[in-house]
């Protein structure tokens, strides 16, 4: 009777995949044996692409004449350092008794890069089926389901081709540009920067996250401040209600289009908003529009792996390839599902066994805190039905779906460490909170006209207005669980004037939040008597000094977010979610750029803050790819590539197709910085 052997990424995971098979673990040199099984791994990558000069020894030397390098037919060379492992490989797929395989890889484009080289390298005998096993959890369950429901190994075939394109798109763009561009600037690099000579490092994704930080570096460094005044009145009814609310220019202002103002709520000078305030004496307001609204707001989205990363940074200050190490950890330990995805919604089928999950939580998990919430949900009788919630989408599912905790694993937690607890924790929170209601907000807004009689405001003419915005929750649903510190109190949080330009009209924190605290001292009920056309006192008016703030650094998560958003550091969840698709890297890759660009001394990352700024190297390098191929720091472009790939994968674009769209951008490149010189 012949055997079935099973290969999968790595020795831990052979483990998870021999205990699932109730396999007695009889470890040889290199892979597990048994009556019916033979399991064994990768080490990561065993198969890499060999450089130029395996093709031709010239190619060693970097000469202009022979670029661009874009081999016909490409070569591969097994990695010296895991040779053996390869060998023990390409022994028992051919081993006469072999009558199946199945590629347990990571299930993933990279994951299914790295298997496939080793089976290109091999050459397993056609005859033998091959099935692909794809897994979101290790869980001896999903395991046990992987298997029994792999594919024939041909229905990946398309991810293949996307992982394989990705490989030779970086490795020529790398290649040919680093090349090229060391050969024209490296001199000119080597005298900036002081040393004696010096290579240009270039990449499709890298090059193009240099570029953020360093635009985002300058437009700082460029950054002048402006202070303008703002003008803040407070008024009161006869009942003695007091608020403050905020001055902004209309159509009907004395100031509309004035030259005085900064913009609609500020004056340029001081002076001009004293004269201002000094004209309110003796003017008589009134509420001219009241509007009272109920708001809900629903539980954020389950955690992708770039907003896990961007939480962790942002909590713990770490970097983005320490938290994906620890996701892959809670992955591995059976508590969480697969990490690298770039969804934040979960599948329809997911969905309807999600049950599982939850009991799993409330009955194994010995945790305090989540047990409390757990127990509300049961007590309150919370609905686990997640289909046709915005929880559920399976159009805007790849390869996997949200990271959520198992319900399993749990004989593992008590030996992580710390920080991994946390982090499980965090995934746990996040996903009971879809299961709570919404949060729930009373809002009011308030429009006051200040006019000098009663006749000019019969008249509807020049009448100066002032805004109050405030909201109050009144039912904490959700926040319970995502933030449980914060004190949930009967007080409005205001919001008066238009949104600001995050980058360009930012408010002086400290001026935003002395304004916020004063008017959150006021309790809800003490405006429930205001109505629409009540006459107010003018009790008094103050200036405001505000200040025009930079765009803030990137950190090592936020850059990640931006990257996930092609270029933006979106903080709107629903706005990210429409775009979602059109990003630079993979959730897979993004972290291991970060780690590069510092390593290669193109950027700093603060241990502390994890803030990013580039260095000199880093900006002289940025000047160089901007002023002979500025496409290349374009976040469009390297989405586009992107892009691209991800429709191969989905069948849409064939192989050959992107490839010599590919051939024929290098060639022009070359073409127009050759004449150049």
């Amino acid at each position: 009777m012949g055997k079935k052997l099973l290969i999968t990424e790595k020795p831990s995971v052979a483990m998870e995949f021999a205990k699932a098979l109730k396999i007695n673990v009889n470890r040889k040199n290199g892979y597990i044996e048994s009556d019916k099984w033979i399991i064994t791994w990768c080490v990561g990558h065993l198969v890499t692409m060999s450089y130029p000069e395996k093709y031709d020894e010239k190619l060693k030397f970097w000469r202009l004449d022979t670029l661009p390098f874009i081999p016909t037919e490409w070569k591969y060379e097994i990695i010296p350092n895991v040779q053996n492992q390869f060998n023990v490989i390409n022994t028992l797929m051919h081993r006469e008794d072999i009558e199946e395989i199945y590629n347990a890889g990571d299930s993933g484009r990279e994951g299914e890069y790295i298997q496939r080289l080793v089976f290109m390298m091999v050459k397993p005998n056609p005859n033998i089926k091959i099935k692909r096993v794809w897994i979101d959890s290790q869980t001896e369950e999903e395991i046990l389901r992987g298997i029994k429901e792999a594919k024939d190994l041909s229905e990946y075939n398309s991810l293949s081709d996307s992982a394989y394109l990705r490989a030779k798109e970086d490795y020529l763009i790398g290649i040919n540009f680093s090349r090229l561009l060391s050969i024209i600037y490296g001199k000119k690099l080597a005298q900036s920067i002081q040393e004696d000579k010096a290579s240009i490092s270039v990449g499709r994704v890298m090059t193009c996250v240099l570029g953020m930080i360093v635009s985002r570096e300058r437009e700082i460094r460029n950054f002048v401040k402006t202070k303008y005044y703002k003008i803040i009145g407070r008024f009161s009814n006869d009942n003695e209600t007091e608020f403050d609310a905020e001055w902004k220019v209309t159509e009907k202002s004395n100031l509309y289009e004035s030259p005085k103002l900064y913009n609609e709520t500020g004056f340029k000078k001081e002076e001009d908003a004293k004269t201002f305030i000094a004209n309110l004496e003796g003017k008589k307001a009134k509420i001219a529009e009241l509007k009272k609204t109920k708001q809900k707001e629903n539980a954020p989205l389950l955690f992708n792996l770039a907003e896990i990363q961007n939480e962790c940074t942002k909590r713990f200050k770490i970097k983005p390839d320490e938290t994906l190490d620890i996701i892959q950890n809670l992955y591995e330990k059976k508590l969480v599902t697969y990490p690298r995805t770039d969804a934040r919604v979960l599948s329809t089928a997911v969905a309807k066994e999600i049950k599982k999950n939850l009991n799993g939580i409330a009955k194994g998990f010995k945790n305090e805190e989540i047990q409390k919430y757990i127990n509300k949900m049961i007590a309150e009788k919370y609905s686990s039905n997640l289909i046709k919630t915005k929880y559920v989408n399976d159009s805007k599912i790849t390869d996997h779906y949200a990271i959520i905790p198992t319900g399993q694993g749990y004989e593992n937690y008590d030996k992580l460490p710390e920080l991994h607890k946390k982090i499980y924790i965090l995934i746990v929170k996040r996903f009971l909170a879809i299961f709570y209601p919404p949060a729930e907000y009373s809002k009011i807004q308030i429009t006051i006209d200040v006019y000098k009689s009663e006749e000019e405001n019969a008249e509807n003419k020049k009448i100066e207005s002032f805004y109050f915005s405030g909201k109050v929750c009144t039912k904490q649903g959700f926040l319970e669980i995502l933030r449980p510190t914060e004190k949930q109190t009967n007080k409005l949080s205001t919001d008066s004037g238009k949104p600001v330009d995050n980058s360009k009209d930012i408010e002086d924190k400290k001026e935003n939040n002395e304004h916020k605290n004063k008017t959150e001292n006021i309790d809800i009920e003490q405006l429930k008597d205001l109505k629409k056309g009540q006459k107010l006192i003018i009790r008094n008016a103050e200036i405001k000094e505000a200040e025009t703030n930079p765009p803030t650094r990137y950190n090592s998560g936020s850059i990640i977010l931006a990257m996930e958003n092609a270029g933006k550091l979106i903080e709107d969840e629903e706005l990210r979610e429409q775009i979602k698709g059109a990003g630079i890297g993979t959730s897979a890759t993004r972290a291991e750029i970060m780690k590069k660009l510092e390593k290669i001394k193109y950027i700093h990352i603060n241990g502390k803050t994890q803030i990013i700024t580039p260095t000199q190297k880093g900006e002289i390098i940025y000047d160089i790819v901007n002023n002979a191929m500025p496409d290349l720091l374009n976040p469009k472009l390297t989405a586009s590539w992107e892009k691209g790939l991800d429709l191969v994968a989905k069948k849409e674009i064939d192989p050959n197709e992107f490839m010599e769209k590919l051939k024929k951008y290098i060639n022009s490149k070359f073409d127009r910085l050759v004449l150049r010189r």
